[in-house]
């Protein structure tokens, strides 16, 4: 800074100042006339509106899209049943159990006798109990066992879509035969028509 006027500068400077003994003797010499100095003067800030936008991110535009639905893409659920045995000669038993997931014990070990003297063991066939299956269409049932043969014991045993089969006859169905006979509950009450389906099942 400079000033003409050495004894300004006291009012210009707030630290103390030294001065040399000729500046001394100039200042008393002079009349010292006041400064005024006046407020800086205050630069208004500009409007927000003039405030420059920064380039959008790809995050920051992507914030602003609408909101996309999203899609979840389900396939046809498989079909399944739940059943007894292994089916492992393809031989589906078609039962009617509403209190039993698949037979009645004391059913079970007359079946089981009589595979045996068939030569068939519990894991060669499987047991499905109509009346616990959730799906009990013909068509469904048999595209999933793909039975060779197949057994329905008792009308409440036919699977839907099949009509009404005549008790203790064979029919051929597409890759095999299949018969309908008694309950265990008829044949347990009648020696005559476990003696009919024995005959049947030899010929099975």
């Amino acid at each position: 800074m400079r000033s003409e006027n050495p004894a300004a500068l006291r009012f210009i400077l707030e630290d103390d100042i030294y001065l040399l003994q000729s500046d001394k003797a100039a200042i008393n010499q002079t009349p010292v006339t006041p400064v005024e100095i006046s407020a800086p003067a205050v630069i208004p800030s500009a409007p927000a509106a003039a405030t420059a936008t920064l380039p959008e991110t790809a995050a920051t535009a992507a914030a602003t899209l609408p909101n996309t639905p999203e899609v979840t893409v389900t396939g046809t659920p498989a079909v399944q049943f739940n059943y007894m045995g292994s089916n492992k000669k393809r031989f589906l038993i078609i039962t009617h159990y509403p209190t039993e997931n698949f037979i009645a014990a004391d059913h079970l070990a007359a079946l089981q006798n009589i595979l045996k003297r068939l030569a068939y063991e519990i894991d060669d066939v499987a047991i499905l109990n109509l009346a616990k299956a959730a799906i009990t269409t013909v068509t469904d049932i048999v595209a999933y066992f793909k039975p060779e043969k197949l057994l329905i014991l008792g009308e409440a045993a036919v699977p839907a879509g099949m009509g009404v089969p005549p008790v203790n006859q064979y029919k051929k169905m597409k890759n095999g035969v299949f018969l309908r006979s008694f309950s265990f509950d008829e044949m347990m009450s009648s020696t005559d028509n476990k003696k009919v389906f024995w005959e049947q099942m030899k010929n099975l």
